[in-house]
């Protein structure tokens, strides 16, 4: 992906209202990763530096520049309130006028309702694995005890009957 990604950044070197950067989580760049929830390497995130989104594409150059030139160019936000809908700029407006106390909670519950979620189906998938273990382990079990109760010469048997009869006839 590295060769990709490096193409892609040279194309858009000098974009008027498009940028796309490497950052390296694990030195510098790590307080930056952190913030915007990076875990594992390597992640795309796309669209306002103070709300980033995690990108789901295709990993290939053809995918991710038509992603860029589809999605990389200026949004609705409060930097570009001229962009936004009726509808947006209201959403915006009330936003602005909370407290800085009251917007700061309401991310605070979102942030926690999206760590909920996370942690909700991590859980989930754990409980899953080790059913899904539990499951395998009894097929398994259940496959060589049927193995070993002769299944095997019981088919070996019944194929020599079989052929032992087409030879009388």
């Amino acid at each position: 992906m590295k060769p990709d990604w490096d193409k892609l950044t040279k194309k858009f070197a000098g974009h008027a209202s498009a940028g796309i950067f490497d950052v390296d989580c694990t030195s510098a760049g790590k307080p930056l990763c952190d913030q915007n929830g990076v875990k594992g390497f390597p992640t795309i995130k796309y669209g306002s530096p103070d709300a980033l989104e995690a990108y789901e594409g295709g990993r290939d150059y053809a995918a991710l520049e038509k992603f860029a030139e589809e999605n990389l160019k200026p949004t609705c936000s409060p930097a570009n309130i001229d962009l936004c809908d009726d509808d947006k700029k209201a959403e915006i407006e009330k936003l602005q006028a909370m407290s800085s106390d009251d917007l700061e909670a309401a991310i605070a519950k979102g942030t926690t309702a999206i760590e909920d979620a996370e942690k909700n189906f991590k859980d989930a998938v754990s409980k899953l694995q080790k059913n899904y273990e539990k499951l395998q382990k009894a097929k398994d079990a259940t496959i060589e005890e049927v193995k070993s109760s002769g299944l095997g010469l019981m088919k070996a048997v019944q194929a020599a009957a079989k052929k032992s009869a087409k030879s009388e006839l």
